[in-house]
């Protein structure tokens, strides 16, 4: 039998593809602002009894229960194997824990489960970019040629079907900026696998954007393999998703002067107690890693894409992708966000700046770069994170600011609501745009529970 907590109710579910019988059970959530649910008082002889409707967050409590009933929905009718997720608001926190870990074991999900966060790494990547900035080791407009040679006096092709010989040369150097906004030139095509040379020269160099990140055996082979290659487009001419991430990672350990995940621990993950967030998961741990499922593109049937236990994750990476190769768990994303929710700092201590913050989630794109990409009309994208432009869905309040991850998972941070958001499921997404409806309905939902 396996379970789907959800804070104060777990629902059973025998098996990943059909629904069955809900069950009711207790269980704790530790958290030291966690709001828990409350007994109305005793009905007084002279008046109506008072109804606890609203948390110190401004949450609607019987919103919140839609939303957990939504979640547990999504799992017992095996849409996903399980989700956890949390909203922090002010001193109000709600969480959730659904279904399982793995459809094969019938392990249950846990509020530690760990997950591959997949492209929310690139928020973390932003960040640690941003702080080499306000170290002067890094400068946003100059070009990337000092740390990374081999990004120097590029070519661009002529068209994007021409042959690799078939090029130009560049306008202008890459800058950190063009990596951070995903405009240096090289990225995701957004056409048929193969359907240009460019594409299948990627792949040859395993610089290509492939769910299953990149076979490259280190850093520096990974640079070299990319700047062997043609540019599709003049730097900061174009948005092409993805591969100035992982520029950005080689960039970041050349510029610290240690190898990137020994940067993020001792700069971010250890001081924010992100104890389970890391490039590979040990041995001691491997029995919270969930198993992640895919549709398989050949057949369309929801196969395992990584067994939690014999993962791809389970030793560490030649090349740390720090564009998606992340892993991490909800409060470890929760106490990251709400850093960023404060303006760089946590705990009396400061990570980064509150302008860093405001420069992060401001959006650099042109109209005309935004509407050639796959964020919709109310994103766009600021430096290292997706930015919320315009309101046009419940979600979509200008200025919030985070990403989603390709594998299931999401972390935004509204400064004007003053809320952080996590959703951690186990199921690779099926197209960039729009996101799978579970999605859609968490965030829909979560808005939908302010009552102020």
């Amino acid at each position: 039998m396996t379970h789907s907590e959800t804070g104060t109710r777990r629902v059973d579910r025998r098996s990943f593809l059909a629904t069955a019988a809900a069950l009711t059970a207790t269980s704790t959530l530790p958290d030291v602002v966690e709001a828990q649910a409350a007994a109305p008082p005793a009905p007084s002889p002279t008046r109506a009894p008072a109804v606890q409707t609203r948390g110190p967050g401004g949450f609607s409590a019987a919103r919140i229960e839609r939303l957990r009933a939504t979640m547990n929905a999504y799992t017992a009718r095996g849409d996903v194997p399980g989700i956890v997720w949390a909203l922090s608001r002010r001193a109000e926190l709600h969480t959730g824990v659904h279904g399982v870990q793995a459809t094969d074991t019938a392990a249950a999900m846990r509020r530690d489960s760990i997950f591959r966060i997949a492209s929310v790494s690139k928020v973390i990547t932003g960040a640690a970019t941003m702080m080499l900035a306000e170290e002067g080791k890094v400068r946003l407009d100059e070009p990337v040629d000092g740390l990374l040679p081999e990004l120097a006096n590029r070519r661009v092709l002529k068209r994007i079907d021409a042959q690799l010989d078939d090029t130009v040369p560049a306008n202008r150097p890459i800058t950190v900026r063009d990596l951070l906004t995903f405009r240096m030139g090289i990225g995701l095509l957004l056409a048929p696998p193969n359907a240009y040379p460019i594409q299948r020269a990627m792949q040859q160099q395993k610089v290509d954007v492939s769910p299953f990140l990149s076979a490259a055996e280190s850093p520096d082979a990974w640079i070299k393999g990319l700047g062997s290659l043609p540019l599709v487009y003049q730097p900061g001419e174009k948005w092409l998703y993805h591969t100035g991430a992982d520029a950005l990672g080689v960039l970041i350990a050349r510029a610290a002067g240690q190898p990137l995940e020994t940067f993020l621990r001792e700069r971010f993950f250890g001081p924010l107690g992100m104890k389970d967030t890391s490039f590979s998961v040990s041995a001691s741990k491997l029995v919270r890693l969930t198993t992640a499922y895919w549709a398989n593109p050949a057949t369309s049937k929801v196969e395992v894409f990584d067994d939690g236990k014999s993962s791809r994750w389970s030793r560490p990476p030649g090349f740390p992708a720090a564009g998606g190769g992340l892993v991490s768990t909800l409060d470890d994303l929760l106490s990251f966000g709400r850093m960023l929710l404060e303006n760089g700092t946590h705990a009396g201590r400061r990570f980064l700046s509150r302008l860093s913050i405001e420069a992060m989630a401001t959006d650099q794109l042109t109209p005309e770069q935004q509407r050639e990409t796959f964020l919709g009309g109310s994103r766009g994208w600021g430096l290292g994170v997706a930015v919320v432009t315009k309101r046009d869905d419940i979600s979509a309040v200008p200025g919030r600011f985070g990403w989603d991850g390709g594998y299931g998972t999401s972390l935004w941070v509204d400064p004007k609501e003053r809320l952080v958001g996590v959703l951690l499921t186990q199921k690779v997404w099926t197209s960039a745009n729009p996101p799978p409806s579970v999605h859609l309905d968490f965030w829909n939902m979560a808005y939908a529970a302010l009552e102020d």
